[in-house]
């Protein structure tokens, strides 16, 4: 069974309640429960903060799991700090974002995290999250 582990930053704890016609109704949680259903042997680990640094510890803790779907919010655009752990994990990292952040404000275009990442998907909503599973559980 692999294990995959799904990272949430800042603010992802509030879907279904923020900016809905950006990031929709569903919370996440809702929506972990049918991830779980749709990949039932797969193990999901799933962790949200809005602190950088309990993201970084939770991924380190976590970087011999099978994979990582970290979406870093606005981190995205400004944290090197997070780049850096992305780089240093042997786990295969998918960046995913439910917005599509190149239809958005200009600085959302800069991704910090992107190029240390095996892969980025952006703009197809929550659906990104079971995207990045089908890749990671070939």
């Amino acid at each position: 069974m692999k294990t995959i582990a799904i990272v949430n930053g800042v603010n992802l704890g509030e879907l279904g309640l923020r900016e809905v016609d950006v990031y929709g109704h569903t919370n996440f949680h809702t929506y972990l429960d049918l991830l779980k259903q749709s990949f039932p042997d797969v193990k999901l680990l799933y962790f949200q903060s809005n602190k950088v640094e309990e993201l970084v510890d939770f991924m380190l803790q976590n970087k011999n799991c099978d994979g990582i779907i970290l979406n870093p919010g606005a981190f995205t655009h400004t944290s090197a700090i997070l780049a850096d752990t992305v780089a240093t994990l042997s786990a295969k990292v998918i960046e995913v974002h439910i917005s599509n952040l190149f239809g958005r404000e200009n600085f959302r275009k800069n991704s910090l995290i992107a190029s240390k990442c095996c892969g980025s998907i952006s703009g197809f909503g929550l659906a990104g999250y079971e995207m990045a599973l089908f890749y990671l559980t070939r």
